[in-house]
């Protein structure tokens, strides 16, 4: 008991002569979690779609080429990204580009934590889309096609509004995700919570009640995070009962019922 009392002491010293630096280091992290997770669904949407991209034999050669080579970099791109840790890609970016170019390419700190972040969520969500592209039914897709639409089209309107509201779930993983892996961006000098961490026990020596303090943070913006998207999944499915037409809508409109007559049969 008396150690608990101990660290609650220094729980509550740490905090109340750091807690700016905590809170400008979460707001950080949530910050670059969230752009990095909105730029990496867009990134994994154009990469599903075109791994999607269907080749028919009597398609002419240059197109086969061409989307053969493009998918062949998607594959690399979503295999070296997927395959290597983010702390690794991150070191590679931010200090590779300025040795191989002598320096004419100096990246800013926080322009190469949003890309590092952006790129591996991508890899990882191109997967995901286009495993929730295959999910729906090719029934769809060829009703589609029968109707004048074309791949594009298709896609847009038939196939992509079913896959995101079947890949929610994994793009609130990959959030969650994100927001515990930008820690790894205290390697490139990014001051995100982790790094206003390791700041704070280097000033005054309190590793474990700051540990404590950073992790009880991280715990509050996942949970945040997981509630809201819950909310958002309710929010797409709609209501759980339904009202069912007992008329024909297209009847209706076409002028062979009236609803002025039916109303006055009512009425009377």
């Amino acid at each position: 008991m008396n150690k608990l009392a101990e660290l609650w002491s220094d729980i509550v010293e740490c905090w109340s002569s750091s807690s700016s630096q905590y809170l400008t280091g979460a707001l950080k992290t949530i910050e670059l979690a969230l752009v990095a997770t909105a730029i990496g669904c867009i990134i994994g949407l154009a990469c599903g779609i075109i791994q999607t991209i269907p080749c028919a034999k009597k398609d002419n050669i240059v197109k086969k080429i061409i989307l053969g080579i493009v998918k062949a970099i998607v594959r690399i791109y979503v295999e070296v990204f997927r395959g290597t840790p983010m702390i690794i890609q991150a070191i590679f970016i931010f200090y590779a580009l300025p040795y191989f170019t002598d320096g004419a390419i100096n990246l800013e700190v926080t322009l190469a934590a949003y890309l590092v972040v952006s790129i591996n969520t991508g890899a990882y969500m191109a997967e995901t889309v286009r495993g929730g592209i295959m999910s729906i039914d090719i029934g769809q897709t060829e009703g589609a096609k029968s109707i004048g639409m074309n791949h594009f089209k298709t896609m847009l309107y038939v196939i992509l509004p079913q896959t995101i509201r079947n890949i929610i779930p994994q793009i609130g993983n990959n959030l969650i995700i994100n927001i515990k892996d930008t820690s790894v961006m205290f390697v490139i000098g990014y001051a995100e919570l982790f790094a206003a961490h390791k700041a704070i026990v280097g000033a005054k020596y309190v590793y474990f009640p700051s540990a404590v303090i950073t992790l009880t943070i991280y715990l509050i913006m996942t949970v945040i995070c997981s509630l809201i998207l819950r909310l958002w999944e309710k929010k797409m499915d709609g209501p759980a009962n339904f009202d069912v037409a007992t008329t024909d809508t297209l009847a209706h409109t076409s002028g062979t019922i009236s609803y002025v007559k039916k109303h006055k049969k009512e009425v009377r």
